[in-house]
């Protein structure tokens, strides 16, 4: 996640790192807390109409997911477990966000359509990642694309946050909509690169 700023981050977050390691603190631990900590920002604040307050909360925990892949390499314990942790409890996340969008917009938001408009964002942002997983389970690759998961966070978060600052409400239905285009491109994109690489190996 964030991997545009990560270098600058992980230096920013490197003196917390070493004192989570002093504490005992272990990176799956941080993991854990930092899903959890997304999922209660977006489910809590969200459907409540406090989009502010949970965008400042879900920012504070996304950094978790550069805090703990730096805590394991300087612990010496990267290993494929934490590494797969990660990446399951990244997709929890994300479906938190749309979905306490989703829930927003059910509720305090009342749009049938934009809730429908951030369903559509929560699954083809899971269809992305699928199709990365299972072309990568069969000896082949799916990266790439218009929108990668760090895009679709940082914008949603971003404008969310815009949108009650600058007190422009449309700001989140109109990124929604650009999010829904642009994921179901990179999905398309992945399955013809999938289907390039299949048909050249026949």
């Amino acid at each position: 996640m964030l991997s545009r700023f990560r270098d600058f981050w992980t230096r920013v977050i490197s003196p917390v790192a070493r004192l989570f390691l002093r504490l005992g603190i272990s990176p799956d631990a941080v993991t854990v807390a930092g899903t959890a900590g997304v999922a209660f920002g977006a489910l809590f604040f969200f459907p409540r109409g406090q989009l502010l307050t949970g965008v400042l909360v879900i920012t504070a925990f996304v950094f978790s997911d550069l805090l703990d892949g730096h805590m394991a390499r300087l612990s010496g314990t990267s290993s494929s477990w934490g590494a797969f942790l990660d990446s399951t409890l990244d997709r929890l996340g994300d479906a938190a966000v749309f979905g306490g969008l989703v829930l927003y917009f059910m509720g305090p938001g009342e749009s049938d359509l934009y809730a429908a408009l951030a369903l559509y964002c929560l699954v083809m942002g899971a269809t992305t990642s699928y199709a990365r997983a299972r072309a990568e389970s069969l000896g082949m690759e799916a990266k790439g694309g218009i929108a990668e998961r760090a895009d679709r966070l940082v914008a949603i978060l971003v404008m969310t946050g815009l949108s009650v600052i600058l007190a422009q409400a449309w700001f989140v239905p109109f990124t929604l909509a650009l999010l829904a285009l642009a994921s179901t491109v990179t999905v398309v994109q992945r399955v013809l690169a999938v289907r390039r690489q299949a048909l050249a190996a026949a």
